[in-house]
């Protein structure tokens, strides 16, 4: 069993900041690629940046410039630095992970979703 456990969400001025971050803790055998979602009101869950285990990132063109992803492999935690935040950036946002999970046979390849965190930022 794995869990994901975002934080770091709330309310935000625009063009403030807030930093979320994504615990991963249970039979972990390795995490692989780790990434940010996000869902706003009656709209579709999209990607908002990705990390390898390698350290390679990947943003959408929305938050280019503005937002940073990390992880600290150490501690199997996945972070997102969220600047100069708009509006259009109030969403509730989902931590995910591709990795390799302990069972009985050894090791095998699991998607998991954190419950969100919800991030509102006013005008």
């Amino acid at each position: 069993q794995v869990q994901l456990v975002e934080s770091g969400g709330g309310l935000v001025q625009a063009g403030g900041s807030l930093r979320l971050s994504c615990a991963a803790s249970g039979s972990i055998f390795r995490i692989n690629t780790m990434g940010w979602y996000r869902q706003a009101p009656g709209k579709q869950r999209d990607l908002v940046a990705s990390i390898t285990s390698a350290g390679s990132t990947s943003y959408a063109d929305s938050v280019k410039g503005r937002f940073t992803i990390s992880r600290d492999n150490a501690k199997n935690t996945l972070y997102l630095q969220m600047n100069s935040l708009k509006p259009e950036d109030t969403a509730v946002y989902y931590c995910n992970a591709d990795l390799m999970s302990w069972s009985t046979s050894g090791p095998v390849p699991l998607n998991y979703w954190g419950k969100g965190t919800l991030v509102t930022v006013s005008s």
